[in-house]
């Protein structure tokens, strides 16, 4: 079904329901009704102007979990301390993706920078991905020791809405949920860190370096 057509069957719905609730409203008392645990973020208004307007998009849920992207472990021997390069190998990547694509129009910045604000974070608000070329890092070592250099980032995740201000009139209009199951999933990610872990040196439960501690093994 074309976007135009899913917009039309859903405004004739809703004005369908607008109508219907108006005439239920003259006859019953108003009550107060339990907030659904699964209620979803509504536009301020459910009328807008599409000439303004047209698209309102809200978080649903934010997970952020830490990536390591590239790593290289390796030991530094007594007697062999000193200034090391060492090549990153890819691990993971990460994208900004919309409904799992990495394709998606500039419109939907917005929505990742309310996601930026629901999770302080500072996340990528165009389209973007980890992967690169290659990654070195250059490192000065003066104990020996198991160590890892790794690269990665703050995986941001979850659902969202998006409304279409579907038109009514020549400045009025109703929002409309596009999303055919009512939410979208997105997939962004926060600013890039570059590190180093030492097997002797346990790093902060669920930070980055933990996570890339653990790729030395056995420690």
């Amino acid at each position: 079904m074309s976007l135009s057509k899913h917009l039309a069957k859903h405004l004739a719905k809703r004005l369908a329901a607008t109508a219907a609730a108006v005439t239920v409203a003259a006859l019953v008392p108003l009550t107060a009704t339990p907030a659904s645990a699964t209620t979803l973020p509504t536009p301020p208004s459910p009328t807008c102007n599409p000439n303004v307007e047209k698209f309102w998009d809200d978080v649903v849920s934010a997970q952020v979990d830490p990536v390591v992207t590239e790593f290289i472990g390796f030991t530094v021997a007594p007697g062999t301390t000193g200034t090391y390069e060492k090549t990153l190998a890819r691990v993971d990547s990460v994208s900004t993706t919309i409904n799992s694509s990495r394709e998606f129009t500039a419109d939907l910045s917005g929505l990742f920078v309310k996601v930026g604000f629901k999770t302080s974070l500072s996340v990528l608000t165009t389209k973007a991905t980890t992967e690169t070329e290659e990654v070195k890092v250059t490192q000065n070592f003066n104990q020996s020791g198991r160590y890892g250099l790794y690269r990665g980032t703050r995986k941001v995740a979850g659902q969202f809405v998006r409304y279409t201000c579907a038109r009514s009139g020549p400045t009025t209009g109703l929002w409309i949920n596009t999303n055919p199951n009512g939410t979208g999933t997105y997939t962004t990610f926060a600013d890039i860190e570059i590190g180093t872990v030492v097997c002797t040196h346990p790093e902060p439960a669920g930070s980055l370096s933990a996570l890339a501690r653990q790729r030395i093994g056995n420690c």
